[in-house]
Order: C-alpha cells, then structure tokens, then sequence
C-alpha cells in the first residue's frame, strides 16, 4: 500500500531538493532508532511495514472490508489538502490520519513533496495521542537542541536532503497496535504568473483506495477572477468530479471522489486515482499602473499591464554541440530551435552560435528575422554533429562582443532589448575552465542592457554557477529535464520570454513605507507579473501611492497608483476562506528570496554574514524553513525531539533591474495644470516638470454638454457661445487641418431618455488624428486608446498616467481628464464627466478644450477649428431682452448681422460638477451666420476624417 500527497506549483522549472524526518518506534512514548530489521522504502509514498509476516487476504473478504481498509490492518481514515490561496499568496495544508487496528505495530511513512520555492512554516503529528508540535530556529540552535536530545536518547528523527527536484518532507514513525497517528505539514509560496496564468499543481497517487479523500482550493483575489479552469486530468471516469465553483473575487475548486468513483473497476480494490489536479487562473486587469493592495501593515503592489507593443529583440542562441549532447538532447534542441525560430517577429535580430571546443557562427552580425534568414538558420541548426568539449567562456564572450559591436555601430534599435540565451548540458572542459574566472570575464565585459539566460540540460551541468552568471547579468537560469519533453521545456521557457512589453521599470514609493523589495526592474515580459511588497509606516498614508516610470516600443509611460489603507481589511473579515496575514507574509516570502540572490552574489564573507543574518531575523518572525532556519518538532511532555532541517538553498532567481537616473518628462502646460495636470506623485517621489507660463484663468475654446460650444476671440476679447442638436451616432468636425495634418472630431450620444420633450446630446467619444506623426487616439468614457500604425496602447481613466511618444505627451488624471500636448505648439484637453449610474436622464460624456495659443495652419477648419484665425466681431445695439437677466444685441461677423443674448455657459476645468461661470453672447438657430455654413456640413464618416471643405 502507498500513500503520495504531492504539493507543486510549475515555475520557471524550479530547482528542488527533498527533506527527509525520520522518526522511532512511539509504541511507549521512547524514542528507539532504526526499527529493527525493517527497511525504510525511499521514495514519496506513505509505507506501512509490519513487524510480523502479513497474512494473505482470503478471497471472501467482503466488500465492505475493502471500502475501509486498504490493507489487513490499516485504515488511512482521511486524505485531504486544503488550499488557501489570497492575492496570488498561497498556504498549503496536507493532512492525514491513519488507523493500526492489528495488534501489531506498523511502520507509516508520511510524504510530502513541494517545490523548492515553497517554504514549510508549521508541522505537527500526533501519535498514540502524543502531539508534536513544530517550532522554527537558526540551524545551529535546532541542530545543538536535537544533539541534547539525543544524548539523552530522546531524539527521534533527523532531516536530509536527497533528491534533485522536489523537497520530499518524509516523516516515519512505527504506529502501535490499535492506535492511530495523524500527520498536517503547512506550506506558504507566493504563485508566480506565467504565460498569462497563476497554475497551482496537486499530484494525487494515493496507491489505494481512501475511505475520505478529498481536495479544496479557494481562491480570493481583491482584483476579481477573470478566468479559472482545472481539467479533468485523471480519465474520463472523473468527468464532473472537479467541480469549479467561481464568483466576482473567489472561486472554490473541489475533487471529493467516492470509494466507487475512486475504483479502476466495479470491483477493483486498485485506485483509479494517479495523476494530478491543475487549477490554473488569472485576474482582472484594468490598470496599466497595477493593484496596489494594502492589509495590515503591509502592502503588495501587482504590476502585469497588457495590451503594450512588444519591444524590438536582439537575441543571439549560444548552444552547446559537444559531444554529451549527442542523442535525443540534441534532437530535442532542434526541435525546440526550431519553433523558436519560427516565432521571432520581423523586427527582431538574431544570430546563432554553437560552440564545442571551438567556436562557430551560423553569422558573424545580427541579421533580421525574416523568412529566409529563419529558414537558413533552420538548416544550419539540423546539420549540427555534437562533438568535442565545451569552452562555455568563448561562446558567451563571443555573443557579448557582436551585441556590443553592433550597438556601438549604432544597429541597434534605441528602444530594443538584448539578450543571450545559453542551452548548455556540462560544465566547462576547454579554454577556461574555473568557473569563477569566467563569471568574472562575462561581468567585466557584459553591458548593462544585455540579459543573459541560462539553460541547463540534465543535472551533469553546474546548475549552481549558472544561476550565479545569470542573476548577476539580469537573466534567469532554468534547468531543463533531460530526456522528459526537453524540447517542451525549451520552447516553454522561450515564449516566456518572447515578448518584452516594457524595459526599465522604476516603481518608486513615498516616504509613508519602509523595507520594500526590489522596485527597479530590467524587463517586464507579456504573460508575467511584477510584484513588490514593503511595510506601511507607523503614520498610515491614506492613500497610499506610488508612481511607476517604464518605456515601451514606442512611448514612456508614467502611472500613478493609490490605494486606500483600511478597506482591503475590512473585506478580509468578512471573507470565510482567505489568509488575512497575506501581506505581511508575501513580503516575508518575497524579501527571503531577493536576500538568498544576494548572498548568491555576495562578494565578500562580511556581506554574505550580513545577508544571512537578516534571511535569520525574517524567517524565525515568520516561522520558515530556510537554508539558515531548521524546524524543532518536539513533545514538551516527554521531551522527545525531530529535526526538521532545510535543503541546501531554497533560492529562486530575481530579476534585476537598473533605476532611470536623470530622466525628464516633457513639459505640461499650466493652461490645464491645477486640477488636471500630469499624475501628482507623493511627497518625496520624482514629479514631472511643468510650464508655468499660463494659468488657470487663460479663457480658451471649449466644446461641453448638450454640445455647446464657447469660442474665445482673444483679440476682441469676447466669447461667443452657441448649440448644436446633431442625432445620437453623428460624428461633427471640430478641427480639421491638412496641411498640419490634424483632425478632431467628436461622436455624438444621447441621453436615457427625453427631458421636458427634449433628448439632450453629448460628446461620448473624441477622436484626434495626426497624420504626419502616424498617430491616433480615440478617447471614451471608459479609455484612451494610442494607435500607433498597427500596434496600440491602452490607458484607463481609472488611473494617472503621463505617455510620451514621438514629441506627444498624454497625461491622465485619473478619473477626470486627458491632456494631449504636441510638441511645444499645441495641447488638447478632453474632461470625463461622470454622473450617477441610476441617473434617470444623463450618462458619463466628455468636454474638449483647446486654448486661442495652438498653432495651426491657415488652412485649419471645422466648428472651432475656423475661429483659430479670427473674424471681426463686432457687438452693438446692446437692449433688454424678454429676460431682463439676459440682454439681447446685434452682431456684425462674417458679413452677417445677427441677434446675440447675453447668458452664462460652464467652463469645467476647475470642477467638472459645478464648473465656473463664463459670460458670452450666445448664437441662436445652430449658431448660423457665426459659423460657415450649417452645422450638419460638418457631420464626417469616421472619427478620423478631414472636413471636405472647400
């Protein structure tokens, strides 16, 4: 009989070592060493051993014996692991109890497996009553603990490491006749998100029948779930087994077969149950700058914004040829290569280098990605022939050169990202060999925008120093799995990598924080996730903030980010299945983790110390096992002790990044500045320049509900104001100018319904195209779109943010305007007004200004666009109107003499609720004879269109 609880979580192929109690005969409450004759079975399986030769199970057993039992003698009562899973935080409970009903002691192995990234936090086992409680220490302290115990014959197990892949958690204890013994071992990991999803993996092979066998995950995620899934991995038989349960902000997955469901056959006693449960799922996105999400004390900060044109790559393939790669390794390569290949974009450059103890190259120089190039490079991978040693020093040397060389010759696009990926399956055996000397040859000549990935073929290589020169040169390192889908493997860990979104991500936070983790990131790829995690100050900030900087293909970005500081605990409360210490716990995880690749790094024994010391602090306030951490399992009562030590190292890589230094944000002007300028960043933090030459009380045009408009002649010092009523749908020319290139023009909606007989009508989307930049936004009530020839960038009302792209700056104030400023000659300014959603008659619909400054061609046009070169005015004949209120007078413009009335109109900049008072003579009838023509002569086909206009 077997028993297998497996936690696992699929990573970045973690590297993964096992953990191993093993503990004495508890049948008089006193330790005893290794049980007499029998033989402990390794391996990741529950064993159960009698001292006496088992009896052959008759053949009329009933059937109701083989629902109980899986053995004679022993009943495993329960088999169940609970998962909580809050804000992509993990903690993993495995738990359970077995009965000895023979008169026999038996022998029980509890196994559970998980991954190097997850950390054990609590362990405990009761045996024949007898609870044993974990406690975590410095190594040193359990290790002196676990000695004294054993001098005085009371300690009964220790913990060693083994395997390559998993920590196996084994605790062996021998069960007396007529008792039972229960096992719960706790785990924490922070899930990391690939490809687009968080995946939690469960591996199930019970090895028998389980009377109560049963798997829950919940899952709380504050952002909401955008999607989940957990397909039925175990055969057809399960179909409908796994059940899925999803809500706004959590869902439920639960597997609770029965014996007969658990059955290979009606009447097998054999478990159908071998394989695993995958619960993959992802979360709703809306801002680019991410969810910042603070609970007590502690905030974590989720950066994953999408819909971003990928940067230009420059990748240069270094594989080794020699001759340990001969075989399924190198077929499993090609293979690999050459779906890789297959997926670099036009806009990439590449070449390949293979290396044994020579070096060759497919080409000397980057070439780009097209068709031929990759069908060439294809060629030249299938004819490869491994052979030889491997001089690992030139080949990354050599790549390093030709990415240098070509950026200095100026080849390189300014906005792309370069990299190396090394596939490798041995240590050096040519040209240098001493591993140090050639970490210190590629960190002398390696540029600071070059990452370098590392890819480790099997376990002969040195997997240790390639994480080593991968995390010191912004890269990661991965161990691909020999013979076991390599190529797979390979092609997965491309396409993680495939489509960098953003380089030189600086996140910065105020003062209102301390300890934060990493904030400074090299890359950011589609389909991941940046996380950063730090402790509020005493003073809680309301709301918190924090401001992100980054660059794109096309654009540099700003985003303001703020988060209230008490909510997200007062949802926790109310929630029955969360982890409400969340926080507090991913930054312990989070800051262990960038500690441990630092003490990787360490270049010094005093470093190194100073490291280790604070990994210590952390994780016994935490209550880890790290490589610094051991756990004391132990009954006060009887004083008997286990020893719960930790593998070698549980690191996992991080990412680097380098901080922008000195880097300014275009102008902004103040015409706009006081409420909706660029995103105001906390105190302390970077802020953007601004123009300080006009003010708020600069008089500009202005275009606003039901649509009215207000034209400011700054010459006559006048402003005219005037409505059109256009039908809902109807797209009207505001700015139209062809030599500029500019047009701006406006969509139409309506109201709910009619008011006093009359349907009111609003701008709900602004479009402004500039052809001679090749650019286009379209901005609702929901986002701002930037389309940029095919690619396009999202931003979101809901958020501050500042763009800047080709001599453009787009800032957002979050949730009430947009400032467009192109170049130094003209800026745009689009509010948002929101109403109330149950309004009975108004919807959310925005406003368009523009000041008299705006350069624009002599042959500009449209419905304000005309008044950018003035007419004469002149008002005369200034009387008293049917509203005393509202005095009436003749006007002479363009030729015409009209009827004009004195009124008041809102200029919404310093308030879109209640706005400020503007006085203008208003134009009746559409504004005819102020305006050319008819206002419907100036309805267009497409958001983007020029006016045809003679």
């Amino acid at each position: 009989m077997k028993l297998l609880i497996l936690c696992a979580w699929l990573f970045l192929v973690p590297e993964i070592q096992s953990l191993e109690i093993i503990a004495g005969d508890f049948s008089d409450v006193s330790p005893v060493g290794t049980p007499g004759s029998d033989k402990i079975v390794d391996g990741p399986s529950v064993n159960i051993n009698k001292y006496e030769r088992r009896q052959k199970r008759s053949d009329d057993n009933s059937k109701e014996e083989d629902e109980d039992h899986i053995d004679e003698h022993i009943t495993i009562h329960s088999y169940k692991v609970k998962s909580i899973i809050t804000s992509r935080f993990a903690e993993t409970v495995f738990s359970t109890k077995v009965v000895n009903k023979d008169s026999s002691p038996q022998n029980v192995v509890f196994t559970v497996e998980i991954p190097k990234g997850a950390y054990i936090s609590n362990f405990t086992m009761t045996v024949n009553d007898i609870t044993f409680v974990g406690s975590v220490h410095e190594t040193s302290v359990a290790r002196k603990l676990y000695a004294e115990a054993l001098a005085q014959g009371k300690a009964a197990g220790i913990l060693r490491t083994s395997a390559h892949e998993m920590e196996s958690f084994k605790a062996e204890v021998n069960v007396p006749g007529g008792s039972k013994v229960s096992f719960e071992l706790y785990c924490q990991e922070l899930l990391q998100r690939r490809l687009g999803f968080y995946e939690q993996t469960i591996i199930l092979r019970p090895g028998s029948l389980v009377k109560q066998l049963q798997v829950d995950v919940y899952i709380f995620e504050p952002q909401g779930i955008s999607r989940i899934e957990a397909p039925n991995m175990f055969g057809t038989q399960f179909d409908g087994v796994i059940r899925i349960t999803k809500g706004e902000n959590k869902a439920h997955v639960s597997f609770k077969p029965n014996l007969d469901q658990q059955r290979k056959c009606p009447n097998c006693t054999d478990t159908a149950i071998d394989g695993r449960i995958i619960v993959r799922y992802d979360v709703k996105r809306e801002l680019n700058g991410g969810n910042l999400q603070v609970s007590n004390g502690y905030f974590a900060h989720f950066f994953a914004p999408d819909n971003l044109p990928p940067l230009p790559k420059n990748i240069i393939f270094v594989i080794d040829v020699s001759g340990s790669m001969w075989g399924i390794k190198m077929k499993q390569t090609v293979e690999a290569m050459a779906t890789i290949l297959s997926d670099l974009r036009p806009e990439d450059q590449f070449t390949i280098i293979d290396f044994n103890h020579n070096i060759r190259f497919w080409n000397q120089h980057l070439v780009p990605a097209t068709p031929n190039q990759i069908e060439d490079a294809k060629k030249y991978i299938e004819k490869i022939q491994p052979s030889g040693g491997t001089n690992i020093n030139e080949a990354v040397l050599s790549a390093i050169y030709i990415l240098t060389e070509a950026n200095n010759l100026g080849l390189l696009d300014p906005r792309s990202v370069s990299f190396i990926i090394m596939v490798s399956d041995g240590d050096p055996t040519v040209g240098e060999i001493k591993l140090s000397n050639i970490q210190k040859n590629v960190r002398r000549k390696m540029q600071e925008d070059i990452s370098l990935f590392c890819l480790g073929i099997g376990f002969d290589v040195d997997y240790d120093f390639l994480e080593r020169i991968a995390l010191e040169n912004r890269g990661v390192a991965r161990r691909i799995i020999a013979n076991v889908n390599a190529s797979s493997q390979l092609k997965d860990f491309y396409e993680e990598v495939a489509t960098p979104l953003l380089r030189k991500i600086d996140i910065h936070y105020g003062d209102d924080v301390t300890d934060v983790t990493q904030s400074s990131f090299d890359k950011y790829f589609s389909g991941s996730e940046i996380i950063v995690a730090g402790k509020l100050a005493e003073k809680k900030p309301s709301p918190l903030q924090c401001l992100v900087t980054a660059s794109s293909a096309n654009n540099d970005l700003m985003f303001q980010v703020d988060s209230p500081t008490d909510e997200l605990d007062k949802i926790l409360a109310k929630q029955k299945y969360v982890l409400p210490e969340f926080a507090k716990q991913l930054w312990a995880y989070l800051t262990i983790n960038q500690l441990l690749s630092e003490r990787v790094l360490a270049q010094s024994a005093l470093q190194k110390r100073n490291i280790t010391s604070r990994i210590l602090a952390i994780a016994l306030v935490h209550q880890l096992i790290t490589p610094v951490t051991a756990m004391m399992v132990e009954n006060d009562e009887t004083g008997q002790r286990l020893l719960a030590d930790s593998p070698k190292s549980t690191r996992n890589g991080c990412c680097t990044g380098t901080p922008i230094i000195g880097k300014k944000t275009p102008a902004i002007p103040t015409w706009a500045k006081k409420s909706y300028s660029t995103p105001q960043p906390p105190q302390q933090l970077i802020r953007p320049e601004v123009d300080s030459k006009v003010g708020m009380n600069v008089p500009v045009t202005s275009v606003e509900n039901d649509p009215h408009f207000i034209i400011h002649l700054p010459k006559s010092k006048q402003d005219i104001c005037f409505n059109v009523n256009p039908q809902p749908g109807k797209i009207l020319n505001l700015v139209s100018d062809p030599i500029r290139g500019i047009a701006i023009n406006g969509k139409i909606i309506g109201g709910k319904q009619t008011k006093n007989g009359k349907l009111n009508t609003y701008f709900g989307t602004i479009g402004l195209h500039f052809t001679n930049l090749n650019l286009s936004f379209e901005i609702n009530t929901e986002k701002i779109h930037l389309k940029d020839g095919q690619h396009k960038t999202l931003l979101w009302w809901s958020e501050s943010s500042i763009l800047t792209h080709a001599g453009v700056v787009v800032s957002v104030q979050r949730n009430n305007n947009v400032t467009i400023t192109v170049g130094e000659d003209m800026v745009f300014l689009i509010l948002l007004h929101r109403v109330w959603k149950n309004h009975p008659t108004n919807v959310d619909f925005l406003g368009f200004y523009a000041p008299p400054t705006n350069n624009f061609s002599t042959s500009v046009h449209g419905l304000i666009g005309q008044f950018i070169h003035e007419p004469e005015v002149n008002v005369y004949d200034i009387h008293q109107g049917s509203d005393p209120d509202k005095p009436q007078a003749t006007m002479e413009v363009k030729g015409h003499r009209i009827t004009v009335t004195r009124g008041l109109q809102k200029d919404y900049r310093m308030g879109t609720v209640n706005g400020t008072d503007v006085q203008c003579w208003f134009i009746h009838n559409s504004g005819k004879g102020f305006i050319d023509g008819h206002f419907k002569d100036y309805l267009v086909p497409h958001l983007y269109s020029f006016l045809n206009h003679p």
